[in-house]
């Protein structure tokens, strides 16, 4: 991921963290498949620039986090589409706008969205479960389904990484 952006740009290889600082533990794809991790932990790099503490980058001002988490987003996307699964790819952009919704409704329930997500990335298993968190607020659902799929275990660590970088 950071050698991709930095070969694209100068600007996302200015941004990066040094060595030394990168963070390079993956979050919430070990929760799912291994064919969408990278793509995965790419789309959550770039909502980590947007909203918490980013693993690889230290963008030096919001303009440019906006511009390289939207890019990271992107970027990510693309590799999940390079699949050909659209499944995955609707899966994904349920996400990116559900996180969109709870970090405006200063919530905390994007983990448990986020889990779930990776854990059934393309099986049109989480409608219902994203319809109680968009309505009604409801994280509960999306946590079951994520544990259900992936195990207890693996989402709890997945959420207590997640809840380390959440907030900036």
């Amino acid at each position: 991921m950071a050698v991709d952006a930095a070969a694209e740009s100068t600007l996302w290889g200015d941004c990066l963290r040094s060595e030394a600082e990168r963070d390079r533990s993956p979050v919430f794809s070990q929760l799912g498949e291994a064919r969408y991790a990278l793509g995965v932990e790419t789309i959550y790099e770039g909502y980590l620039v947007h909203y918490g503490r980013p693993r690889l980058f230290a963008p030096p001002d919001d303009d440019t986090a906006l511009l390289l988490g939207d890019y990271l987003y992107a970027h990510g996307v693309a590799r999940i589409s390079s699949l050909h699964d659209v499944a995955a790819v609707a899966d994904l952009a349920e996400l990116i706008s559900l996180c969109s919704q709870v970090r405006a409704e200063d919530s905390d329930s994007d983990g448990p969205l986020w889990a779930a997500t990776a854990a059934l990335l393309g099986r049109e298993a989480l409608d219902e479960a994203r319809t109680a968190l968009r309505l009604h607020a409801d994280p509960q659902p999306l946590a079951a389904a994520a544990s259900a799929a992936a195990g207890a275990e693996a989402v709890e660590a997945a959420l207590a990484a997640h809840a380390v970088r959440r907030s900036a």
